[in-house]
């Protein structure tokens, strides 16, 4: 009787540990294709995209809430995308015009 109660609970406890590995598989392999997604959304390459994939797969990247993203930071990353290549004055310039229209 005890033998039985004693199985019945290691196979209890042997589902329970594969079914909590299957979920938490489950979760990195949706963390790994959001990551990858973000990565190829910002065309991240080399070095670079190391740097990104690691940050973001970490459980610390996974823990921190997302902020969502203001109209101005919306702004900000067009205009910074389109100042690509200009330096000094001009990008100065250009970056004020761009943010205020």
């Amino acid at each position: 009787m005890l033998r039985s109660v004693i199985a019945a609970a290691t196979m209890a406890l042997a589902l329970a540990a594969s079914l909590g590995a299957a979920t938490a598989a489950t979760a990195q392999q949706e963390r790994m294709k959001t990551c990858n997604a973000d990565a190829a959304a910002k065309s991240l390459k080399g070095d670079e995209r190391k740097a990104f994939m690691s940050t973001c797969l970490s459980d610390k990247a996974a823990a921190q809430p997302t902020k969502p993203v203001t109209a101005q930071q919306e702004k900000m990353k067009k205009c910074n995308a389109e100042a690509a290549g200009k330096t000094g004055e001009d990008r100065k310039a250009f970056m004020s015009s761009c943010l205020k229209g």
